[in-house]
């Protein structure tokens, strides 16, 4: 009858665990962002009542894709960068969660407004997103409703 080593059974553990965890799995959307500056007022969502913004300053309009008629106001995102064509454009390691107040759909004046995910507010931008590095007003991210 065989028996199995419970030395050799550690050592495979010891390899195997931080295997494992070094494999990402992501469990959110990908698409892109973009800086959504002021003036925020009126919002698509609340009108004129800045009282509904949240306090963080973590904000954003919703793009066409993720607007759902009115549907996506209130809702909650956690966002993060994930890369740019630029290197470093990514504040690693920074995930934010922001609230749709807005929308910025097909008839906007900004470019590719039409394929663009969210328009964060300029601090949620500038949190996740290296603006000292990046010359493009777009990012790519991965964001989940939460």
């Amino acid at each position: 009858m065989y028996r199995s080593q419970p030395c050799l059974q550690g050592l495979s553990l010891i390899f195997l665990v931080p295997l494992f965890f070094n494999f990402h799995t992501s469990y959110g959307d990908v698409g892109t962002a973009a800086l959504y500056s002021p003036p925020y007022l009126p919002a698509a969502c609340y009108g004129s009542d800045a009282s509904q913004f949240p306090s963080t300053k973590f904000f954003a309009a919703a793009g066409h894709g993720i607007w759902d008629e009115s549907a996506a106001c209130g809702r909650k995102y956690s966002v993060r960068c994930i890369s740019d064509s630029t290197p470093d454009a990514c504040n690693q390691n920074q995930t934010i969660q922001i609230a749709i107040v807005d929308h910025i759909g097909q008839e906007a004046s900004v470019p590719s407004a039409y394929n663009t995910t969210m328009f964060l507010s300029a601090t949620a931008f500038r949190t996740i997103a290296n603006s000292s590095t990046t010359s493009s007003p777009y990012i790519k991210i991965e964001f989940q409703q939460v």
